[in-house]
């Protein structure tokens, strides 16, 4: 076990290094075949907020011959210490060093913590790229969202898992358990990885380009390697182990909370989401599985508030009926509940009537688009008029706050859409005046973001806007969202745009990101750490242009750089929803019952899982 205790008077939130929470498993060492290291590349806080750490913790660690710890991105000032006392990254519950594991897995989130996953290679003492290594040395793979566009760490990645990790994570390590009891070396591991479904390996692939700089052909190198890696689904998730003894975190974390996933999967088709697409059926848990696995979290952590989690909570078939129970059993305990997506709906705001019973918040709404052009274009199926029934709704219940969150850039916005936003949240702010909420107290706050566009969506061929043109749009809702009970916030439009870069980028990217690393960029998700200087320095050196890779426009026919990656949902289809975009068409959701004709369910021979029953038995 690593020394630390004497670095931690040092450093800002000691806590985030030291383990030792509550429900943390500490397995014997010598016992466990395989070791698993689960890396975060981003602090503790943002880590320990991740529902997927929690679900492959508790399904590695239900094994007899493995076991999972945890590590996350030291802070600068930890990180320094590390660095100047020679202290290798380490795991949080047995303190070793992370090159003392056979795996080293990282999640991918969100595309700025990609120079993160760098920095804690090379903090773990282990080479950056992926052919540098050795045998013996851990196998470093990455899975989560931005798995299904991996090719700007193609070669820092030994192999990449696509998909839901307890479908087929377990088969993963029987192979490298296998392996290592046969005495395989690396080259021959990766070659059974490759033949792993829903395994990837990077390496095995030759990518070559045009004169353009366009991918002209992705072809297997090796003949383990598949033309295409398919991703894995869980067809049914009441058959999977859910962690109903969760880690508590010792320190404030971003959602300090139990969190009960009622269904995954989005089926409403807005064409900029790429969760809505990759994860793909939904599928909906047993609402009396769900009470259960409520009671036994609340009583395995003490958490005074429980998270209904999902991309849509207010579409969950027993949604009602769920809160009720829900809050009929815990209100007496001051156990509150929370919606983390609301739908624009009196429906919702009724649901959140019956949580404002246990807690009181503000609520949060996404018309995402300012005009009913635009949200026909992005098919977010909201009209203003159910926006402001909605808002009128919850002023009368009693809410004073309405956030709404909205994206700037979106494919074909003119500035009336801009000026749309404005005139929205003055209508909502208007209808908080026409209902008699208090003046001092009412207040609208308005989110802005920038549309990125992400691969395996309808929106995957389009261009992020011009940075010069995203400046003067914010800048033109700056000076109009100005005035009583208004607020405006909105992201840096250059950390999106480095964003986009890497969402659509290929393999070549990894030169940029290596150099950009080696300049000193990390913790890019980060405000105060994030340096656009570096990056561009980086872009120069390296001899690319990162506006060719964000103001990219992808022809149809083109090779995309991820197009060897399959999520499910086929090409046709997203070529269709894209034309039908450009013609302001919208399409239906499947819940509805007819299909939309995506293609993932005869592909991957899965179907939407909603349960028969919806009432929840009164002995419940």
């Amino acid at each position: 076990m690593l020394e630390i205790e004497h670095l931690l008077p040092k450093v800002e939130k000691p806590a985030r290094y030291v383990g030792g929470e509550y429900n943390a498993v500490v397995k014997d060492w010598d016992r466990a075949a395989v070791k698993v290291a689960f890396a975060f590349p981003d602090v503790y806080e943002v880590g320990m907020s991740h529902l997927g750490l929690q679900i492959l913790y508790h399904v590695v660690n239900s094994r007899e011959d493995a076991l999972m710890e945890r590590v996350f991105a030291p802070w600068t000032d930890m990180e320094g210490l590390m660095r100047e006392e020679g202290i290798p990254l380490f795991s949080l519950e047995s303190r070793r060093p992370v090159r003392d594991f056979d795996i080293l897995a990282f999640t991918l989130q969100y595309e700025l913590s990609f120079s993160n996953v760098l920095n804690m290679l090379d903090l773990g003492g282990i080479p950056l790229r992926a052919a540098d290594r050795r045998e013996g040395m851990p196998l470093v793979i990455a899975g989560g969202p931005c798995a299904f566009n991996p090719e700007p760490l193609a070669d820092f990645l030994d192999a990449v898992f696509l998909g839901e990790a307890e479908d087929g994570f377990g088969e993963l390590i029987e192979v490298c358990r296998q392996a290592r009891a046969a005495g395989v070396d690396r080259q021959g591991l990766l070659r059974a990885l490759a033949q792993v479904p829903g395994v990837y390996v990077p390496s095995f692939y030759r990518v070559a380009y045009d004169s353009a700089g366009r991918v002209r052909e992705i072809t297997p190198a090796d003949e383990s390697a598949p033309e295409r890696v398919v991703k894995r689904v869980v067809d049914d998730l009441d058959r999977v182990p859910y962690p109903t003894r969760p880690l508590v975190p010792s320190t404030a974390v971003v959602h300090d909370r139990a969190v009960l996933e009622v269904f995954r999967g989005c089926s409403r088709g807005c064409r900029f989401c790429q969760a809505g697409m990759i994860y793909r059926p939904v599928r909906e848990r047993d609402p009396e599985r769900l009470l259960e696995q409520a009671d036994e979290i609340l009583r395995h952590t003490g958490y005074g508030e429980l998270s209904l989690a999902s991309l849509s909570t207010t579409d969950y078939s027993a949604i009602r009926p769920l809160v009720e129970k829900l809050v009929e059993r815990y209100a007496g305990e001051r156990v509150g509940l929370a919606l983390p997506s609301t739908r624009v709906d009196a429906f919702a705001v009724d649901l959140a009537r019956l949580i404002q019973k246990v807690r009181k918040s503000s609520l949060t709404f996404a018309p995402e688009a300012g005009t009913q052009r635009l949200r026909n274009v992005i098919n977010k199926q909201v009209t203003e008029e159910d926006l402001l029934a909605t808002a009128r709704a919850a002023f009368e219940a009693g809410w004073l706050r309405i956030k709404l969150y909205f994206m700037l850039g979106l494919p074909t916005e003119t500035l009336e859409d801009v000026e749309g936003i404005n005139l929205l949240a003055r209508r909502v702010l208007a209808v908080g005046d026409e209902t008699g909420v208090p003046k001092g107290r009412l207040s609208i706050t308005t989110s802005v973001s920038t549309f990125v566009p992400k691969a395996h969506t309808p929106f995957q061929w389009e261009p992020f806007l011009y940075l010069g043109e995203v400046r003067e749009r914010q800048a033109y809702l700056k000076r109009r969202l100005k005035g009583r009970g208004l607020v405006f916030h909105w992201h840096d439009p250059e950390a999106s745009f480095l964003e986009a870069v890497f969402s659509r980028g290929d393999r070549r990217l990894g030169a940029a990101l290596e150099r950009a690393w080696q300049l000193g960029a990390r913790l890019d998700g980060w405000r105060e750490h994030f340096r656009p200087d570096l990056w561009r320095q980086a872009f120069a050196d390296v001899g690319l242009a990162p506006e060719d890779y964000a103001y990219r426009r992808y022809a149809y026919e083109d090779i995309l750089p991820w197009g060897h990656l399959d999520a499910g949902v086929g090409k046709r289809f997203l070529a269709l929803e894209h034309k039908r975009a450009l013609a302001g068409e919208t399409t239906a959701d499947c819940r509805a019952g007819r299909c939309t004709g995506c293609g993932l369910c005869p592909a991957l021979e899965v179907e939407p899982r909603l349960p028969q029953r919806v009432a929840i038995d009164a002995a419940h």
